[in-house]
């Protein structure tokens, strides 16, 4: 039962009970309702703050489940990245070497990495730095994958040419054993026979007399026909194909035209001494790739092992070379 509050009317010298008008009242209620909604709102407030609701406790649940399942892919990711490196290491050191093809930088298998930051929607949550250690794998493995499809691509293709690949490669003597005379000079730094300083001697010279055969030593097509009263003379180049191509200088005849295409063994000129040359001889080189190589090393097919380990010896001496 509400309280009655009285008030002394000093001019009727007696009391009287007060009268809250509506206003009054309305205003009370106003004061205890925004009171009651105030600590309506804290006790709301500290109850979602120190308690879950089922649907939180569920949420969080998934969500401590979703990084587990992250950190079981990121195990298996860097299992993955693993494997796909054995793989590529495999590629480049066993299956592009059988065909003679170079092994593929690594700055190709791993292009499109680094730079702008690509993951950057993904900063700003308390799992950020597994997110996008996760996408980031994800993304290398996928990209060194396609690399590497590429790569068995070509690896399928170059068994298919095996056979073509084989004939091409220049794997006999340009000059028959039973013509020559000696192997004057062999690859490496030798004496210049006209300018008598040490330089750089890019191929292998054959001492034969003038007009001895010379022999394609792998399929191809003649790409250079010169005929110089310098340099290398009387010359040509045959492109064989796979990155392959030898030079045959200071011939004494040419037998084939820029253009023809020739077969190992075929007959492509003779022996001269044409050009900066000081004796008959034949000057031979084998280029792979745009570089210039050991033509000894391709000489298998004609040499015993024996004939071989004599040859590097001579081949090695710093003797005068004949160009």
């Amino acid at each position: 039962m509400a309280k009655v509050k009285y008030t002394y009317d000093s001019k009727t010298l007696s009391y009287r009970k007060i009268e809250r008008t509506w206003k009054q009242k309305l205003q009370d209620a106003a004061v205890f309702g925004a009171v009651a909604m105030a600590f309506g709102v804290v006790f709301y407030l500290a109850a979602d703050l120190w308690f879950d609701s089922p649907k939180e406790r569920r949420m969080k649940r998934e969500l401590e489940n979703m990084v587990l399942q992250y950190e079981l892919m990121n195990g298996k990711l860097n299992q993955l990245t693993e494997v796909l490196g054995d793989i590529e290491k495999r590629d480049d050191e066993i299956y592009r070497t059988i065909f003679e093809a170079g092994p593929i930088p690594a700055e190709v298998r791993t292009a499109g990495f680094g730079g702008a930051n690509r993951y950057r929607n993904l900063e700003g949550f308390d799992n950020s730095e597994l997110l996008m250690d996760t996408r980031k794998k994800l993304d290398q493995v996928a990209s060194r994958a396609y690399v590497q499809s590429k790569s068995f691509d070509d690896v399928v293709e170059m068994a298919r040419n095996k056979e073509k690949m084989l004939a091409a490669i220049p794997a006999i003597q340009p000059v028959a054993n039973k013509n020559l005379k000696k192997m004057a000079s062999g690859y490496g730094y030798r004496i210049h026979p006209i300018y008598k300083v040490r330089k750089m001697h890019w191929g292998t010279d054959f001492s034969a007399p003038t007009g001895t055969p010379i022999y394609a030593t792998g399929d191809g097509k003649v790409t250079t026909y010169k005929r110089s009263r310098s340099g290398y003379g009387y010359h040509i180049v045959i492109d064989h194909g796979f990155g392959y191509e030898t030079l045959y200088g200071h011939m004494s005849k040419i037998e084939v035209r820029r253009g023809q295409r020739v077969k190992r063994g075929d007959v492509i000129g003779y022996i001269g001494s044409t050009g900066s040359s000081t004796a008959p001889h034949l000057h031979y080189e084998v280029m792979k790739d745009g570089r210039k190589i050991n033509p000894i090393n391709y000489f298998f097919n004609d040499l015993s092992p024996e004939e071989y380990e004599e040859m590097l010896i001579i081949s090695s001496h710093s003797n005068q070379s004949f160009d």
